[in-house]
């Protein structure tokens, strides 16, 4: 009986520290990335303030599609990277993240609210989502 004690908290804690892992998502809108990593951003070029940055692929905050880039380099919180033979680098702290949890992988930060790649709604950095509002329990006589 002991043995199985050991091995069913062996298996809770192993359960409990795989469940903080996973569930890391963005901390403070800044995106993990390093040299060789394939990243997508947005396409739009100058005239564009969106600076949508994800790991996967799907649409910028703006509406475009992103465009895939291999990191270069990862110098003070920038990406650097090639566009077209050209030497260019994006932010990878976002005003805006995904929000989608823990499940997601899709680690899309922005400078503008928008959808992430996975499709979802990205939420400001800082703010939580609001809870919805708990149902009030329908009183039922004799209960």
């Amino acid at each position: 009986m002991q043995k199985f004690l050991v091995v069913l908290m062996v298996m809770v804690l192993g359960f409990g520290f795989s469940a903080v892992s996973f569930s890391e998502q963005l901390k403070g809108g800044k995106l993990e990335v390093k040299a060789g990593d394939d990243i997508y951003l947005c396409g739009c070029g100058k005239g564009c303030d969106c600076y949508t940055v994800s790991k996967k692929e799907g649409k910028c905050a703006c509406g475009q599609n992103l465009t895939k880039v291999k990191v270069d380099k990862v110098e003070k919180g920038k990406a650097f990277y090639k566009l077209d033979g050209k030497d260019a680098s994006v932010s990878l702290t976002g005003k805006y993240n995904c929000s989608c949890g823990a499940q997601c992988d899709c680690q899309t930060i922005s400078q503008k609210p928008g959808k992430c790649g996975c499709g979802k709604e990205m939420s400001k950095v800082g703010e939580a989502k609001a809870a919805a509002p708990a149902k009030k329990k329908k009183e039922v006589a004799g209960c």
